[in-house]
Parts: structure tokens; sequence; C-alpha cells
């Protein structure tokens, strides 16, 4: 997408879908340029997934711990509680709409290898 117009000074002034000239400069969306006048702050960006990523993490912690009885779900306060039954639920919403490679697995059934 963006078509541009640059100032005087040559920073760009405005962006376009559809060219506003004939001679209109075409740059692509990840051009640094278009980035910067949008406000796209790559290293937010980057950090912004570090973080998800790191929920991740504390939220498998958390299960761990609950799962080794060292703690409680009642033990966290009750905004705690409703924050991580809600991404649980999501993600299994998610993960039941996920392609299954292995259909129905199920450990304990005796591979054809074993015998």
């Amino acid at each position: 997408m963006p078509y541009i117009s640059r100032d005087s000074s040559g920073a760009i002034a405005s962006l376009h879908r559809d060219a506003p000239a004939p001679s209109a400069e075409f740059l692509p969306d990840s051009a640094p340029e278009v980035r910067a006048f949008l406000g796209i702050d790559d290293e937010a960006e980057e950090f912004a997934k570090l973080d998800a990523g790191f929920v991740r993490v504390l939220e498998d912690v958390i299960d761990t711990l609950i799962a080794k009885h060292l703690i409680n779900i009642t033990d966290l306060p009750s905004e705690a509680q409703a924050k991580l039954f809600s991404r649980k639920s999501f993600r299994e919403r998610r993960g039941s709409q996920a392609l299954s490679l292995f259909g129905d697995f199920d450990p304990t059934f005796p591979s054809s290898h074993s015998e």
C-alpha cells in the first residue's frame, strides 16, 4: 500500500492507498520511513512479543505450582484468578480449532512398532 507525499524538506507528509498523482512515490509498508511516520516502534513491538512469551511462562509456572499442590488457585487474588481462567479458556477454545496432525493420541495404546 502506501503511496506517499513528501513535504518541502523531503519528509513524508501523507500516505495514500491510491496514487494521488501519476508521479507519486510508492514505498512498501515495511519501509522504515513509513513505519516511523505511522509511529510504529520496532523495539516496542519486539518488547511486546517478549512480554507475551513471558506471560505464557508465568501461566505455566502457576499451573505447575497448582498441579504440585504448592499453591491453590484460591490463594491468588480474584482478579488474577479471573485472568488465568479467561486465558486458559481462550487457549482451550483455540486449541479445539487447531489442526490435529496426530488425531486422538492415546499414550497408553501400544504402537505397531512395539511388537
